[in-house]
């Protein structure tokens, strides 16, 4: 096996321990990402769910600057996101370059994304239900909880399926500024040296990461829908 992949992966196999090191930062970005991204993202969409025109809580001015926030960041590329970002990054983290510097980006991206999914995910609930649940005197914080969030559970986790997917994806998109991880591998070490052998390498481990993603949050649906 050794002498296969040494044969047809030349390049790739001289890396290989760089390979783990890359799996790590990818993984360590999409954790720090999922953390702080998925928790900001996920108090803005019950915000803008709840101050919207049918929300519990209608509020014009709230409901009007949030979805503006989440459409203006959500236009913009994301490459594009990470240069505008640099100075802020620089800032907060003390570098503009690696694993770290890169969430920055990676989560200020993610959170309008994942903000405007759960908000799709929560208007699905049945809206029998929250009106059921205001006239037996629950109170907005008690709704959220036990109606929105419990109801709309196998909805929120398919969001968070697709959202992880689209994490993966800047991760590998930022290896273009040096961000590290397996983008990084990708492009730095491969694509520009024209190691191809490296790209494929590189993109087999990505995919890996998005499969067991996958399949972890199609285990938690089934789950919570039984």
């Amino acid at each position: 096996m050794n002498n296969f992949i040494q044969e047809y992966l030349p390049y790739a196999w001289e890396l290989r321990d760089k390979f783990g090191e890359a799996i790590w930062e990818t993984l360590y970005m999409l954790g720090l990402t999922i953390v702080f991204g998925g928790l900001l993202g996920l108090l803005l969409g019950i915000v803008i769910t709840v101050s919207g025109p049918n929300g519990i809580l209608p509020n014009k001015v709230i409901y009007g600057a949030l979805d503006s926030f989440i459409n203006i960041f959500r236009s913009i590329p994301f490459i594009i996101l990470l240069a505008l970002l640099v100075p802020f990054t620089r800032i907060l983290v003390g570098v503009s370059i690696g694993a770290t510097a890169a969430s920055v980006p990676i989560i200020i991206s993610t959170i309008p994304f994942f903000a405007r999914q759960v908000e799709i995910a929560l208007l699905e609930v049945d809206p029998g239900v929250v009106e059921a649940a205001q006239a037996m005197g629950s109170s907005p914080l008690g709704i959220i909880f036990r109606v929105y969030l419990r109801e709309g559970l196998p909805a929120l986790l398919r969001v968070s399926a697709s959202t992880v997917i689209n994490i993966i994806s800047l991760t590998a998109m930022a290896g273009a500024v040096g961000a590290g991880g397996l983008g990084t591998m990708a492009i730095a070490r491969g694509y520009q040296r024209s190691r191809m052998d490296v790209v494929l390498v590189s993109t087999f481990f990505i995919l890996v990461i998005v499969f067991i993603s996958q399949r972890i949050f199609n285990w938690l649906i089934r789950r919570v829908q039984h």
